[in-house]
């Protein structure tokens, strides 16, 4: 089971990251992961160092049932066999079983990526990597230095609302006032006011803003009246085989979703042989 996090110890690293070392150790200390008798958490908790630092938190958790399982020695360029538990963070730049870059701070100052690579049974199963946001993700799919295998790619991606339907149902007595920026002629804000009530501004929408006069809205039921307009998240399931869907469907949330992938897979998978291998169901 790979639970991967982003922004990982909140938006205020300071005040927050204090709470990791505890949350981590609770974690694998809990009854409900008992079964899981091997673990590999790597932490990126140095976010003192701004050149280095990209805020994500990987937990890697293997069932008692899972008899081979193995992590890529990128420096070695093969493959470990996975006892024990063991966690990551001060030693994050050396260790090499992961493979770390950072995306240019005038871009993205605290976003970064990292790979690592997972077998079970015969080693050569697929990879994982939180993040994307750019061409980085790419370089390490097609590195040279080692075989081409399947990859998964996890990372901070944004669902959100059927913004234009939201606006129309709250606004539907409203008329909509644009305000351009003077220099480029560029929309800026929208301000949305009630035909008559003496023209009350209902909604102003600007970048990072949406103000609606009434909250509630958003409180009420948490929120269930809007969960109509989530609409970017529709799962594409094979039945009892693959399920991609977000946890809590009935909490609306922000856009930062908790989303889960659930799989059965093959040994072998994805190789030449893969056909061969009729046994030994990993999940």
């Amino acid at each position: 089971m790979a639970l991967h996090c982003q922004e990982f110890g909140g938006k205020n690293y300071e005040a927050s990251m204090s709470h990791v070392d505890k949350f981590v150790k609770e974690l694998l200390s809990s009854d409900a992961m008992k079964e899981y008798n091997r673990a590999r958490v790597y932490l990126d908790e140095n976010y003192k160092s701004q050149e280095h630092f990209t805020a994500l938190g990987s937990f890697y958790f293997l069932h008692e049932s899972l008899k081979n399982i193995y992590q890529f020695d990128f420096k070695a360029k093969k493959y470990k066999k996975v006892t024990g538990k063991e966690i990551y963070s001060d030693t994050l730049e050396s260790t090499p079983m992961l493979e770390k870059e950072k995306f240019p701070q005038e871009y993205f100052p605290e976003v970064g990526e990292w790979a690592l690579r997972w077998a079970g049974g015969s080693p050569g199963l697929p990879d994982s990597g939180p993040p994307p946001r750019s061409a980085l993700t790419l370089k390490l799919i097609i590195d040279q230095r080692f075989e081409k295998v399947a990859y998964f790619v996890f990372g901070d991606f944004n669902f959100r609302l059927d913004s234009r339907s939201v606006v129309e149902t709250l606004c539907t007595k409203a008329t909509m006032q644009t305000i351009r920026a003077a220099d480029t002629n560029e929309v800026v804000k929208l301000i949305f006011r009630e035909s008559d009530n003496d023209r009350k501004v209902m909604l102003q929408l600007e970048k990072k803003l949406f103000d609606y006069f009434n909250q509630e809205v958003f409180r009420d039921n948490n929120g269930t009246a809007l969960l109509e307009f989530d609409k970017e998240l529709a799962s594409e399931n094979d039945e009892k085989i693959v399920t991609y869907d977000n946890i809590g469907p009935n909490v609306c949330m922000g856009d930062h979703k908790p989303v889960f992938l659930s799989f059965r897979i093959t040994p072998g998978a994805g190789k030449p042989s893969a056909h061969m291998h009729k046994c030994c169901v990993v999940q």
